[in-house]
């Protein structure tokens, strides 16, 4: 199946461990469906909501397309319902009061269809984000000096 990735959360690589993955549809209206399609969102605050037995993906700014007809008092940062199976959303509540949470990862299209990959997610200490970074700096470091010897 192709997959062409419209938005990324970059940030949640960083600041949670990923722990399981689902795939969501998302319901929108015609013009942010164009404006997705343009990369014209961001997931940098957002995060998954549980209320009444539906998920809402809250925070997400979809910024309005140019040239279409938005409605006088649409907002891009609403809350946007989630389409999950009963089942998943039961599970996802139940591990939610663990202590874990629930994060977008990335926004994408599948056939023609527009999906929210969301993920259960631990959050990182700030030693365990130093960590990462000095990791990072280590293995660049390495990767510098292969290519300097070769």
């Amino acid at each position: 199946m192709s997959k062409k990735t419209l938005v990324l959360n970059k940030g949640a690589k960083f600041s949670y461990q990923i722990i399981e993955r689902f795939e969501a549809g998302i319901v929108l209206f015609g013009f942010e469906v164009k404006s997705l399609k343009l990369g014209k969102a961001s997931l940098a605050s957002s995060f998954v909501l549980i209320k009444n037995g539906e998920a809402y993906l809250v925070g997400t700014k979809i910024s309005p397309y140019q040239t279409a007809n938005t409605p006088q008092g649409y907002l891009p940062e609403r809350d946007r319902k989630l389409i999950l199976k009963k089942k998943e959303i039961v599970y996802l509540s139940s591990r939610k009061s663990e202590g874990l949470v629930i994060v977008p990862v990335s926004i994408y299209m599948k056939k023609n269809l527009i999906k929210v990959e969301i993920a259960l997610a631990k959050a990182l200490r700030q030693y365990q984000k130093k960590q990462k970074i000095i990791e990072r700096q280590v293995r660049r470091e390495i990767e510098r000096v292969k290519r300097g010897k070769i």
